[in-house]
């Protein structure tokens, strides 16, 4: 029996040959971890450079080609699960021309008694319409700040590339939908004394 003891004890490996191996898998653990939180941002990045998923483009002009082709825009509003507020489209559709400089808005409500700041998510559907769907200006590009009871009007400036009609795959694209989602976001110190931040109007 001690013999047998003495064999299982000697099987077992020492604590330096268990840190030795410990080590390279923590690395790696390490390392993909930082891949994956890199990873975000750039495919961030990606989608909004190719319009990838049915992100949209940013423009600082207007389209210098309009064409006598219509399409229609239907405009869609959501809300994150922990978001309060009311938000919806003040038109549910419109039709452009494919190249026309378009205005649109909609409408957000905070009915709860405490300031609340919000970013929203966006894209159109098809995705394939991303790479052709440009805002000039929008209230997504910057945080937005609700009082308690207020009611704002938030602008969206954008224009279909025409260039959308001489690709394949969105020739025939007749109806796109803009869909945005607001997520609620921490207050800075100067939301939480009071101080709205520009980019909506208040009714």
């Amino acid at each position: 029996m001690p013999e047998t003891r003495g064999a299982e004890m000697s099987e077992r490996p020492a604590p330096a040959d268990l840190r030795r191996k410990a080590i390279p898998l923590v690395a790696v653990g390490l390392g993909m971890a930082g891949l994956a939180w890199a990873a975000v941002p750039l495919y961030d990045l990606f989608c909004r450079v190719t319009g990838f998923g049915g992100t949209t483009q940013v423009a600082t002009e207007g389209s210098d080609r309009v064409l006598e082709r219509m399409v229609t825009v239907r405009f869609d509003a959501s809300t994150a699960r922990d978001m309060p507020w009311e938000f919806r489209p003040a038109r549910p559709a419109i039709q452009i021309r494919i190249g026309e400089t378009a205005l649109a808005f909609y409408e957000a409500y905070n009915p709860t008694d405490r300031v609340i700041a919000g970013t929203a998510s966006y894209n159109v559907s098809p995705p394939s319409v991303g790479g052709y769907f440009t805002k000039i200006d929008c209230f997504c590009f910057t945080e937005q700040v609700l009082q308690p009871g207020e009611r704002v009007t938030m602008p969206v400036t954008f224009y279909v590339d025409p260039e959308m009609v001489d690709d394949a795959e969105t020739a025939g694209v007749t109806t796109i939908t803009l869909s945005y989602t607001f997520f609620e976001t921490e207050l800075d110190s100067q939301a939480a004394l009071g101080q709205t931040k520009t980019g909506a109007g208040v009714n």
